[in-house]
């Protein structure tokens, strides 16, 4: 009777389901195999002696990732809605626990990280999918704020203003820009008037502005982005190696395995700087094959955000998916020298135990709402948003009047259909 059982709610999950999990799964696959080809010469030559070393590290977490992953499908949703409080408030805690003489891990110049030898901990992985669990609560429980800035600003707009100052403490820009574009995509599922975002989002881009001025490494950042190569032995260096590695791969790539930049010329070859190696071993074809599985997931993820019938389903799911895809886009806009270089990983590809941990099971969040349509307890009505529904109310109609039902064929079905 158990085994029909769970072959019975297998048989039901809805293709969103399918879509979701064979992307993520292609991606861990992806990552496994180019995590590997870019760190096993330096992990040999100058690193412990094990070419497998990376690797192996990558799989164990991604294993205990999956574990996570498949027991929030199952229950994610409604966990996440009962601990998002305590979530939002420990990272905060760990957040400022890292700026602890100490206690935090610096390496490469930025206090980031807990914990001590091979286990490391990254809180502010954490404090990003906190944040959007907090907002999509928030935006669901209080639909009203989005009409105005105030509104927003007390609380939402105060708490991730908070969190983003103690990022640029540690310093971590590259997160702060993936909760501001996530937070931003929410407020557009929520509704927010693009008038009421367009203030936003001026008020951000001249405070960026700002605060990449005033910060010498920052300000460096920027003028080598404009023209990295007048200055590529320093600080246009990492640039310019990826855009090397991507032009010597062509269209189809110099093969798996056979990457030059990645012995000793590109930093950060097999973490941030992960596309780049696909693109030099695999070609522009394996770039754009990546593109595709952040595509399916983006499609799936906001199609579960359509087809959920709580209001917070909703937006958790359109978060979640935007989360994702805004770190994804922000990390390929710096390889290709779009913009300046921001240490934001590649979801589910680059090496880094935290961020896979964490994004998988904000997946298994996103896969437990496709799998139960996001039904709540007691809820009688399918609410809707009109940035993800396209302009359909709550009954069902659109915006001119069309009913959401099957249509019927021939003059004998609408005259039916009128009587």
């Amino acid at each position: 009777m158990a085994r029909a059982a769970a072959t019975s709610r297998s048989a039901k999950r809805p293709v969103e389901y399918s879509i979701l999990l064979t992307a993520t799964l292609c991606l861990l696959a992806v990552g496994a195999v180019m995590v590997y080809s870019a760190s096993s010469a330096e992990s040999l030559l100058q690193g412990p002696g094990d070419p497998s070393f990376y690797l192996k590290r990558y799989l164990m977490f991604g294993l205990v990732g999956l574990a996570v992953l498949h027991f929030l499908a199952r229950r994610g949703m409604e966990l996440a809605r009962r601990f998002t409080g305590v979530l939002l408030g420990g990272s905060f805690v760990l957040c400022l626990a890292v700026m602890v003489p100490g206690v935090g891990v610096t390496v490469n110049g930025a206090t980031r990280w807990l914990g001590a030898g091979p286990l490391q901990f990254q809180p502010s992985e954490l404090l990003k999918v906190s944040l959007v669990l907090y907002a999509a609560h928030l935006l669901a429980s209080r639909p009203r704020t989005v009409k105005s800035v105030k509104g927003l600003s007390r609380p939402l707009l105060l708490v991730v203003g908070a969190a983003c100052a103690l990022l640029l403490k540690q310093p971590d820009m590259g997160t702060a820009m993936v909760i501001c574009f996530a937070t931003g995509a929410l407020l557009i599922a929520a509704g927010t008037p693009i008038r009421k975002l367009a203030l936003i989002g001026g008020g951000l881009v001249a405070a960026a502005l700002v605060l990449a001025i005033v910060e010498p490494y920052r300000r460096e950042r920027l003028t080598s982005f404009l023209d990295p190569f007048s200055d590529a032995g320093d600080s246009g260096f990492q640039a310019v190696q990826a855009l090397t590695a991507i032009g010597s791969g062509g269209f189809f790539g110099v093969g798996l395995g056979e990457s030059v930049q990645k012995i000793f010329y590109l930093p950060e070859a097999h973490t941030d700087m992960i596309l780049a190696i696909i693109g030099e071993e695999v070609g522009l074809l394996g770039i754009l094959g990546v593109v595709f599985l952040y595509a399916m997931i983006g499609y799936a993820g906001l199609r579960t955000a359509k087809l959920a019938r709580d209001r917070y389903a909703k937006l958790l799911a359109a978060g979640i998916t935007s989360l994702i895809l805004c770190q994804a886009t922000l990390n390929f806009f710096a390889v290709l020298g779009m913009m300046p270089l921001t240490g934001v990983p590649l979801p589910f590809i680059s090496y880094g135990s935290t961020n896979l941990i964490v994004l998988l099971a904000a997946t298994g969040i996103l896969l437990n709402v496709a799998a139960t349509g996001g039904r709540a307890t007691g809820a009688q009505k399918r609410p809707a948003l009109r940035a993800i529904e396209g302009g359909r109310d709550a009954t069902g109609r659109d915006s001119r009047g069309r009913d959401g039902g099957a249509r019927r064929t021939g003059t004998g079905g609408r005259r039916r259909a009128a009587q």
